[in-house]
C-alpha cells in the first residue's frame, strides 16, 4: 500500500477499536515497573520475575497461535513473546490486527528463548496509543537529513545514535552544573529580552512589547546581567540558557543556540584559563570515560596542559607577520593588501591583526590551545593590559579549530568602560551592525563598584558536539532552526 492507504487503513482500525468501546486514547496512565536495560543487564536476578513495561511495537512477527513482538522503551528494546492461550482468545486478535508503530504496556514473566534470547512471556497486552502514520523502514531508519530535523521525534524513534547525542548532552549539562556547583558557584537566570542586547559583536532579534508600546531584543549575550549580579556581591554565578543572534546557519552556527557564561570575581583571565582545563577534563571524564577527544580525523588530548598563546605570536607562527613590527594603521594595511586581506575602511590596527588570525591561524589550532592578550578593538568589555594599553587580557580557547569559549579579565573601570561604549557607538553609526551600544545602567552598576573579576562563555553546542563526534550543530539540537516548507 501507499502511504495514503496506509493512513487510511490505520484511521479504519482506529474506528473499529472506537465503536468495540477499546479506544487507547482514553487510557490516562499505565504502571510501568521495569524499563529495558533493568531486564536485559540483570537477568541473573530478573528471570521468572513478573515485569510490566511500556513503549513502541517496533518489530512484529505473527506465526499462527503465537507471536513475536519488540517493543523500544526509553532505554532500548526487548523481545516480547505473545502466545493465544497466555493473554486471551479475543486480545490475541486484536493483537494480531496491531501495527509496528503503536505502544503498547505489556506484563508478563522474563524469560529465555531457546535461542538465547531475554524475553518476556505476556500475559496482558495493552494498546496505550494507535499509530496513524507508518514508520520509516527498520532497516535503513530515517536517512533523509532534513527530514530528521524536522520530525525529529521520528528520528529519535528510528536512530539510536540520535538518541544517544541527546542523552550525552544531558549528561554534559549535567556534568557542568556538578562541577561548578563543586567549585562554589551559584546558577541564576536573567532576562531574554532586553532593551539593550550587550555583550556581544552580533546582530538581536527585535520585537515589540505591546503592554509598554516599546521596542525589545532578544539577548545576545548573558554578560551584562551577570556582571551586575558581581556588582550585587554574589561573587560566583553562572549561567546555562538561550541567546539569540540574526545571522546566518552553517554547521556550527544555529541562530538560537545554548551559552554558558560565568563570573568570578577576585580573578582574573589566567584563572579562567585554569578553570577552563579542569571544568573540560571533568566534562570529558563524566560523559566519555577518557581525556582524549576523537572529532573526525583528529584527536584532541585533555590530559597534557592546554598551550597559551598571544595572538601576536600566533599570527607570527602562522603567517610569518610579526604585528609587534607593525606599528602604525598604514603599516598594517600595507601587509594586509600584501597578503590578499580583505579590510574594511573602519577597521583599526587591531581589526587587522585579528584579520590575519583567522585568516592564517584558527585552522591549525587542533589540540587544546589559549590564544590570549587580544588587541583592543575587538574587545570592549575588557580590561587593557597594564604594560601595552593596544591589547587586552582576553583569550579564546580553541580545539579542533573550532573557537570553545571567549574570556575576559573584565573591565571595571566605568570612565574607560563610557570610552568603549563611544567607540563602539561611532563603529555602529559607520555600518557596523554588530556593534555594542552605550548601556547606562551597566554603566551606573560599575559606578556603584565591580571588584576586578574574570569571565568566561562557553557555546554549549560545540562542546557538545566535540563530546559526541556529531558532525553538525544541528545534529546536537533537538530542534534546529530551519526554513519553512510551504504548504
Amino acid at each position: 500500500m501507499d502511504a495514503n492507504q496506509i493512513i487510511k487503513a490505520r484511521y479504519e482500525k482506529l474506528d473499529r477499536l472506537r465503536e468495540e468501546g477499546k479506544d487507547p486514547f482514553i487510557i490516562t496512565k499505565y504502571d510501568q515497573t521495569h524499563h529495558t536495560t533493568d531486564i536485559l543487564e540483570n537477568y541473573g536476578e530478573m528471570e521468572g520475575q513478573s515485569v510490566s513495561i511500556a513503549g513502541r511495537m517496533m518489530f512484529k512477527r505473527v506465526m499462527g497461535k503465537a507471536s513475536f513482538c519488540n517493543i523500544q522503551d526509553r532505554d532500548g528494546k526487548i523481545q516480547i513473546y505473545v502466545a493465544r492461550d497466555s493473554i486471551g482468545e479475543e486480545p490475541y486478535k486484536d493483537f494480531k490486527k496491531s501495527d509496528v508503530g503503536d505502544i503498547y504496556g505489556v506484563k508478563g514473566e522474563v524469560f529465555k528463548t531457546k535461542t538465547g534470547e531475554i524475553s518476556i512471556h505476556a500475559h496482558e497486552m495493552t494498546l496505550l496509543s494507535k499509530n496513524l502514520k507508518d514508520l520509516p523502514e527498520k532497516f535503513h531508519g530515517l536517512t533523509d537529513t532534513d527530514m530528521r530535523y524536522r520530525q525529529r521525534y521520528v528520528d529519535l524513534i528510528m536512530n539510536d545514535e540520535s538518541k544517544e547525542v541527546f542523552v550525552k548532552r544531558s549528561r554534559v549539562i549535567s556534568s557542568i552544573r556538578k562541577f561548578l556547583d563543586e567549585e562554589g558557584f551559584m546558577e541564576v537566570e536573567t532576562p531574554m529580552l532586553v532593551a539593550n542586547a550587550g555583550g556581544a559583536a552580533a546582530r538581536p532579534f527585535s520585537t515589540h512589547f505591546n503592554a509598554l508600546n516599546e521596542d525589545l531584543n532578544l539577548r545576545i549575550s548573558l554578560e551584562l546581567y551577570l556582571k551586575r549580579l558581581i556588582v550585587g556581591g554574589l561573587e560566583r554565578v553562572y549561567e546555562i540558557g538561550r541567546v539569540f543572534r540574526n545571522e546566518g546557519l552553517d554547521i556550527r552556527h544555529n541562530p538560537e543556540f545554548t551559552l554558558m557564561e560565568l563570573y568570578q570575581a577576585y580573578t582574573d583571565y589566567h584563572g579562567m584559563m585554569d578553570l577552563t582545563e579542569r571544568l573540560y577534563r571533568h566534562v570529558a571524564r563524566e560523559v566519555n570515560g577518557s581525556l582524549v577527544l576523537k572529532y573526525g580525523e583528529h584527536e584532541m588530548d585533555l590530559s597534557k596542559p592546554f598551550e597559551r598563546l598571544t595572538m601576536v605570536d600566533a599570527v607570527k607562527k602562522y603567517a610569518n607577520v610579526d604585528f609587534m613590527d607593525i606599528s602604525t594603521l598604514e603599516e598594517a594595511r600595507k601587509a594586509a593588501k600584501e597578503h590578499h586581506i580583505e579590510y574594511e575602511e573602519r577597521h583599526g590596527w587591531g581589526d587587522i591583526l585579528n584579520l590575519f588570525f583567522e585568516e592564517y591561524v584558527e585552522e591549525h589550532l587542533i589540540q587544546p590551545i589559549f590564544i590570549m592578550d587580544h588587541p583592543i578593538e575587538i574587545s570592549p568589555l575588557t580590561k587593557k593590559k597594564p604594560d601595552d594599553p593596544r591589547f587586552v587580557e582576553r583569550f579564546e580557547f580553541f580545539m579542533n579549530g573550532w573557537e570553545m569559549a571567549n574570556a575576559y579579565s573584565e573591565l571595571n573601570d566605568p570612565v574607560d568602560q563610557r570610552e568603549r561604549f563611544e567607540k563602539q557607538e561611532e563603529a555602529l553609526a559607520a555600518g557596523d551592525e554588530e556593534a555594542n551600544k552605550t548601556d547606562e545602567d551597566f554603566l551606573n552598576a560599575l559606578c556603584v563598584g565591580m571588584p576586578p573579576t574574570g569571565g568566561i562563555g562557553y557555546g554549549i553546542d560545540r562542546m557538545v558536539m566535540m563530546m559526541t563526534g556529531a558532525p553538525a550543530i544541528r545534529d546536537v539540537l533537538l530542534f534546529p532552526t530551519l526554513k519553512s516548507i510551504s504548504n
